[in-house]
């Protein structure tokens, strides 16, 4: 049997097609340089080698599928996702995951909030936004080796640029109440998201979480996800909680550590996260395997590559239990 699985998150930066019009702001690609950000893509997947790889910002699900027919290792791997459109019909950013390990279903994408949340009034544009994700997380079942079922979920929470309604951040309240909107979306995000992984966890069943978060590890949005601090009944902490596979990895290395994801204002921030249940803490007594090392992909960051993501890639090395070393 398989002894190690390796999850990854790759926020692959607007893949779309070749002359495909997504931002106002923004030129579309040329076929050239369309070929040249597959190709770099194709290679940073190979690069990775993981056996499930979540993605972020895919605005084709085909222009993934060409990417990886470019790969070396990933031509026969099962492709899970969606597209999205707005109401004029340009394309929206989805999320996907590939996986070379067997799936049990389709992947289910969660559009909407779980009864009861939404968005504060005055937060956001129109009523029918206020209760919906604006990238919808993917959820989707991988078959482990050995046969346990995993609940793996990808996302992407909204992002940190200023949602402006009036104005255009030129003073200081405009520009203030706009980072406020973000934070309200991605707030609610993680409150939407944090209920979805926790009826998920009802069925026992292991659970993975990975993707753009938007934010640090140790934000309130994403310690909302985590289910951080929470109340619990005596004895069921771990069992609520979700965990960042960066902190309970057992391949410490203070002296090489350089995790970050992306680079902002020149600050270096890890936004981009791999988030596991008990089952693959070592320290926990249902544990069904433990993170051994988490490491960043992140070179290109620093390379200004026209064709690079810019975010760097996460990718969780997991041993299986009876395997640890």
């Amino acid at each position: 049997m398989q002894q190690e699985i390796r999850f990854a998150t790759f926020n692959v930066c607007n893949l779309a097609a070749a002359g495909a019009k997504l931002y106002d702001n923004l030129d579309p690609l040329s076929p050239a340089q369309y070929a040249a950000k597959a190709e770099w893509t194709a290679r940073q997947i190979d690069l990775l080698d993981a056996d499930v790889i979540g993605f972020q910002e895919v605005f084709s699900q085909a222009a993934l599928r060409d990417v990886l027919s470019r790969t070396r290792h990933y031509r026969e791997a099962v492709q899970a996702g969606y597209d999205a459109m707005d109401a004029s019909g340009r394309m929206l950013p989805t999320v996907a995951l590939v996986s070379r390990l067997p799936l049990a279903g389709p992947g289910v994408a969660f559009a909407n909030f779980p009864a009861g949340i939404s968005l504060p009034a005055g937060s956001h544009a129109a009523d029918d936004d206020a209760c919906r994700f604006a990238r919808a997380p993917l959820h989707v079942q991988v078959v482990l080796p050995g046969g346990t079922l995993t609940d793996v979920v990808v996302v992407h929470l909204k992002s940190r640029r200023p949602d402006y309604r009036q104005g255009d951040g030129s003073d200081a309240l405009s520009y203030a109440l706009a980072n406020l909107r973000s934070l309200q979306r991605r707030g609610a995000e993680a409150v939407a998201l944090r209920v979805l992984v926790s009826e998920l966890g009802h069925s026992g069943r292991p659970r993975i979480v990975l993707g753009d978060f938007n934010d640090i590890a140790n934000a309130v949005t994403t310690a909302i996800v985590m289910g951080a601090g929470a109340p619990s009944e005596a004895g069921a902490e771990m069992r609520e909680r979700l965990f960042d596979a960066n902190t309970i990895q057992l391949r410490q290395d203070a002296a090489r550590h350089a995790g970050y994801t992306n680079i902002h204002d020149s600050a270096y921030m890890t936004i981009d996260h791999i988030l596991v249940s008990e089952h693959f803490h070592p320290a926990a007594p249902r544990a069904i395997g433990a993170v051994q090392e988490v490491v960043y992909v992140n070179d290109h960051l620093l390379l200004g590559l026209p064709y690079a993501s810019d975010h760097g890639q996460v990718l969780a090395r997991i041993k299986l239990l009876g395997n640890l070393t």
